[in-house]
């Protein structure tokens, strides 16, 4: 029998978090063989079968359910144990993993992301662009970004930002060939570029001005995933887009987009990077979350 490593418990830990051995080969940046063999010398060294294997998935087994049962907490102490250690360094160290859709990151996260790993350079930082709802506990992360309304009870929030709107936005060649929507309801005659989120829903267009609020569903012949590929769409004249504003202000500025029913905003909720309440904040967590409270108060530092 193999002696038991006790970093393959860890590894056993993430493959069934990540839902496959490439899965977690790639989040610690080893080949999936290494990660199966790992696998197989813990099986061997316990002497019963952990996961279950198909060519599609990897489910544990009884036996792997109530193991994981019993490691999590004690995995969950030993890294509490580690990063308490880390309090002793001068510069905080390890990683921050963050679950935050498209827009959120490539606007808000990830320019105070670049900031804060100039300060803190021992800090490794891993940002997953998702637009889907997800636990980010069981998930593996420490930190998720939602619009304020979309947040568990359970879970501490911070705004990274001021409110959002939405702009509605053609190229000046599609309105020359179509003319120009004058109110929210006039977009059903025209074609707009539409959203499916990750569950499969259609993404609605809500339209406010004066107490009068409308909602619509967009009718288009081409439907897209993401805000880089709706801006790519309108700029082509494919269409009316749907998009924050901060997608769109260059082009606007520079004459690429239109602005449509500029009058019709609705303000949205702010971006809010939220955490467990009930979970150990770690060093590089904690530095991570005390700097984006200092640029709250001074956003001039930025």
């Amino acid at each position: 029998m193999r002696p038991l490593r006790l970093d393959s418990l860890e590894i056993f830990e993430d493959v069934v978090r990540c839902g496959g051995f490439r899965a977690a080969a790639l989040g610690r940046g080893v080949s999936s063989s290494a990660i199966s063999q790992s696998i197989s010398v813990l099986e061997e060294a316990l002497g019963i079968r952990l996961l279950n294997r198909t060519t599609r998935s990897v489910a544990p087994t009884e036996a792997g359910e109530q193991l994981l049962e019993r490691l999590r907490p004690a995995l969950y102490e030993i890294r509490t144990a580690v990063d308490d250690l880390n309090q002793l360094r001068e510069r905080p160290s390890g990683t921050v993993r963050i679950n935050a859709p498209g827009p959120a990151a490539d606007h808000v996260l990830c320019p105070l992301t670049f900031e804060f790993m100039k300060i803190y350079p021992d800090v490794n930082v891993e940002i997953v662009s998702d637009a889907a709802i997800i636990d980010i506990v069981e998930q593996g992360f420490d930190a998720g970004v939602r619009f304020g309304n979309q947040l568990a009870q359970d879970m501490i929030a911070m705004p990274l930002g001021p409110a959002l709107r939405y702009a509605i936005v053609a190229s000046p060649d599609y309105l020359r060939k179509r003319g120009r929507p004058h109110s929210p309801r006039d977009l059903l005659q025209h074609d707009c570029i539409r959203r499916r989120f990750p569950g499969g829903t259609m993404v609605t267009w809500k339209f406010a001005r004066d107490g009068d609020e409308v909602e619509i569903t967009p009718k288009g012949r081409l439907t897209l995933s993401s805000a880089h590929q709706e801006l790519q769409a309108a700029l082509a004249g494919s269409g009316i887009a749907h998009l924050f504003e901060d997608y769109v202000r260059d082009d606007v500025e520079q004459g690429r987009l239109v602005e449509l029913l500029c009058d019709w905003k609705q303000k949205l909720p702010s971006w809010y990077l939220y955490y467990p309440s009930r979970r150990h904040t770690s060093a590089a967590m904690r530095a991570f979350l005390e700097y984006i409270r200092n640029q709250r108060q001074h956003p001039d530092r930025r």
